[in-house]
């Protein structure tokens, strides 16, 4: 298998089509959900918000229970003869297959784009990672226990905690440089960063329903991978997610796209699928109802039967002469 090595880029094309080929499968390996998201892990985010976006037809595979997820690789999409890491490859190498979500943008948008992802990965990345792999509470109470449960064992006592040391060495190498050689100094920079940067999306977005009007796009999907975990995530410390909840149209812009395109119950069902749990909730339950009628009536016969008295069992007496020959044999093991 070849591996496609693309960085980013804008393509102009067909929203969600293949210019009447045949579509090779593609599988997106990532991590799994919970807290009503469809994964709680902000980078396969992304890219499960731009196959929405751009109609790209992806099988989605969790993998919770594997080496991989641990070194960073997730998401990771395979198609035919391609095997792809990284969410901005990824993007790129859908966009050459005409899933593009950006075929409207200008190049000035397109620009900003870039622009503004790289500010998300500067300035907020690291106070998610701190937030989710760094913060002591956060950690012990959420995050590992989390991971831990989707992982077998013994990879679960393992992996965690490589993830978390991974996190860190990500933070002190993009922000533990002079004079911020200590980390309590380098938890107050990035969380005084990320703050500032949710103040800018709030301000770019303003009322509007996406960041380039009423289309999602590359950057509506990066702001919503890194935001959704960090807004729906129950945490015991929760100053960024204080700061966030309070930008209200950011916390709007992420509901709408969970309810859009989406449309996850707090179960992790859809509506359709909800139907079906009922339905098998319901024939499950006259299954029960009539094993309980047929026990009670069991039950009815078995008072109504004739009762015999219980039959005494006669007892053994040894003779002199057995005690004594008793008492000389070996107890067997």
């Amino acid at each position: 298998m070849k591996t496609e090595q693309g960085g980013g880029g804008h393509f102009r094309g067909t929203r969600g089509r293949r210019g009447g080929k045949m579509a090779a499968p593609l599988e997106l390996k990532c991590w799994g959900g919970g807290w009503g998201l469809p994964s709680v892990h902000c980078e396969s985010l992304v890219v499960l918000a731009y196959a929405k976006f751009s109609g790209a037809p992806l099988k989605v595979s969790v993998i919770d229970n594997t080496w991989r997820g641990s070194r960073g690789d997730v998401p990771i999409l395979t198609s035919e003869d391609n095997i792809v890491s990284q969410p901005a490859k990824i993007l790129n190498f859908l966009r050459k297959q005409k899933y593009n979500a950006d075929y409207q943008l200008s190049a000035k948008q397109g620009a900003d784009t870039l622009a503004y992802i790289a500010l998300l990965e500067e300035k907020l990345l690291p106070a998610v990672l701190h937030t989710f792999w760094v913060e002591n509470d956060n950690y012990f109470n959420v995050t590992k226990p989390w991971f831990a449960s989707r992982i077998p064992f013994p990879l679960s006592l393992i992996l965690p905690g490589r993830m978390s040391k991974r996190a860190l060495n990500r933070i002190l190498l993009t922000k533990g440089e002079p004079p911020l050689y200590h980390l309590k100094e380098v938890e107050a920079q990035i969380y005084r960063d990320a703050k500032e940067c949710l103040n800018l999306l709030s301000n770019r977005l303003g009322t509007s329903q996406f960041f380039f009007g009423d289309i999602p796009t590359t950057l509506d999907a990066y702001v919503f991978g890194f935001l959704a975990p960090l807004y729906k995530v129950h945490f015991p410390k929760v100053q960024l997610q204080e700061h966030l909840k309070q930008l209200t149209n950011l916390c709007r812009f992420c509901d709408d796209i969970l309810s859009c395109y989406f449309r996850l119950s707090f179960a992790g069902f859809s509506p359709a699928g909800q139907d079906i749990v009922d339905a098998n909730l319901q024939k499950l339950t006259q299954l029960v109802n009539k094993e309980s009628n047929l026990i009670e009536k069991m039950d009815d016969n078995l008072r109504q039967s004739p009762q015999l008295p219980p039959r005494k069992l006669p007892t053994l007496k040894l003779t002199t002469a057995d005690e004594e020959s008793n008492s000389f044999q070996p107890l067997s093991p």
